[in-house]
């Protein structure tokens, strides 16, 4: 999961770019990077930590041009303290293409080998962005007739990346001189907005970004997401065109944007994620229904923020009182996104306190949105009791995280998630919770797609089951094996 945006302008881009990263921060926080073009040449600025850290107004009035893209990082992949594996990417030829990505290539060892012996490209990090970035630069020198390049030529170019690259991969390229390119996986797993605003006699200004709330706040009309498989072009000059280069494209997204990772003011694909999540707490609601004590709960409450929305709808669909027992210091980063176990399990007390005056002598029923590796919800637990708790059931608006996700979330082992290969008592006693209960699959996924367009969701790390059908067992040792190393 990382956040990317780019943007093709009438004016200079590079305060634009700063406030769309600003407001896509939830979506990493490790590193960042923005590079704009003025004319042929790239300027570009990349730094450890959060957007307001990591730039000061010289490097602002470095980044000069009214065409650009920026990035903000969580790791998935490679090193999260290397500087050399944030984004941008940049490879000079042909023209100078600068890449980000949002997502995670599933045949990195094939590709490493093919760009090495076949492509004769030399990489310097572990990064699948400077993988993708390659490729893409490979498959566009191929497809360049003459001296100039027009839209057919990128196209082509995309059609034959989708060919060689597999996984998750929301990405943005300028073309020095030439103009601005995104394009999707065949699967759509990762989320990319196209928007528009008039320029006025300079023409169309456009903005392509993880998430629809960049558009909106900037002043961009939403156009449509980017369709799986699709690449959209846009010129120097504010001329967009868009075409299909996958073979069988087939809208697939990952049902993790919906439960956790995007903001609930953002529509993607379709499905706001406020009402997703509002649907999510009515399913939920009815679960907790056919298996806890309602008789025995005083109080319903979230885990602030993202969990609130359904928090709230299973209050009012249960008639139980709702309350908000902690207080969350927003200065803390979001703890799934920390890089390290040690460093989640500290910051947990440091974002989240218990108000004791909610919780003393009552049965409280604790709304989470997901329970991945379990240390957040345990600390929250111990949180509970200490401040006067009687009895806690913890909830989750997802279902039980129980297989890797190799799609670009940071949760690639198994031995790592506290569901897997675990029954659910048994979980409920890791977490210290006298009772827990979860969503079921098919109702997260009845919950997200209902009154949508969407008729499937990327839900591997829930079933096992791997949409786009090239993870195998080996593929997933190797993962675990690097991880642990």
């Amino acid at each position: 999961m990382c956040g990317i945006v780019g943007i093709v302008s009438a004016s200079p881009v590079n305060q634009q770019i700063y406030d769309s990263l600003s407001l896509l921060q939830h979506r990493g926080q490790d590193s960042t990077g923005i590079a704009t073009a003025e004319g042929s040449i790239v300027h570009m600025r990349k730094a450890r930590g959060q957007v307001r850290e990591a730039y000061r107004t010289r490097d602002m009035r470095s980044l000069l041009g009214t065409m650009g893209l920026g990035h903000v990082r969580y790791t998935t992949r490679g090193s999260a303290s290397s500087e050399e594996e944030s984004q941008p990417f940049y490879v000079n030829a042909p023209y100078g293409i600068v890449l980000v990505h949002n997502g995670n290539l599933t045949n990195t060892r094939e590709l490493t080998e093919e760009l090495f012996h076949i492509d004769r490209r030399h990489l310097n990090t572990s990064s699948d962005t400077e993988l993708l970035v390659n490729v893409l630069a490979h498959e566009l020198q191929e497809a360049i007739s003459g001296t100039d390049l027009d839209p057919d030529q990128v196209f082509t170019a995309i059609g034959r990346l989708h060919e060689r690259v597999e996984g998750s991969y929301a990405a943005i390229a300028l073309i020095a001189g030439h103009g601005l390119l995104a394009f999707r996986d065949p699967f759509g797993i990762r989320p990319l907005v196209l928007g528009r605003r008039s320029g006025g006699l300079l023409g169309d200004e456009w903005i392509v970004a993880s998430e629809s709330l960049v558009l909106e706040a900037s002043g961009y009309e939403i156009v449509r997401d980017v369709a799986p498989g699709e690449a959209v072009f846009i010129t120097t000059e504010g001329e967009m065109v868009a075409r299909q280069c996958a073979a069988h494209p087939r809208l697939v997204p990952c049902s993790f944007e919906y439960v956790y990772l995007a903001r609930p003011d953002s529509i993607m694909n379709g499905i706001s994620v406020y009402e997703a999540r509002l649907r999510l707490g009515e399913r939920l609601a009815d679960t907790i229904e056919r298996h806890a004590p309602l008789g025995d709960i005083d109080v319903v409450m979230p885990i602030p923020d993202s969990s609130r929305p359904a928090a709230l709808q299973v209050a009012r669909k249960l008639g139980i009182e709702y309350r908000e027992g902690f207080y969350k210091n927003r200065y803390v980063g979001r703890t799934f996104i920390m890089p390290g176990q040690e460093q989640r399990k500290r910051s947990v007390k440091q974002k989240l306190n218990a108000m004791s005056s909610e919780f003393r002598g009552k049965n409280v029923l604790i709304v989470d949105d997901s329970i991945v590796r379990g240390t957040t919800s345990r600390e929250i637990v111990d949180m509970a009791r200490e401040a006067g708790a009687h009895k806690v059931t913890f909830t989750s608006a997802a279902p039980p995280v129980r297989y890797p996700h190799v799609y670009g979330i940071n949760m690639p082992t198994r031995r790592e998630l506290i569901a897997a290969g675990r029954r659910i008592p048994e979980i409920a006693a890791d977490l210290g919770a006298d009772h827990l209960i979860y969503q079921e699959v098919e109702d997260m996924k009845a919950a997200i797609i209902e009154g949508s367009d969407v008729t499937d969701l990327e839900m591997s790390c829930f079933t096992g089951e791997y949409v786009t059908g090239t993870v195998t067992d080996d593929y997933l040792d190797w993962v675990e094996r690097n991880q642990l190393s």
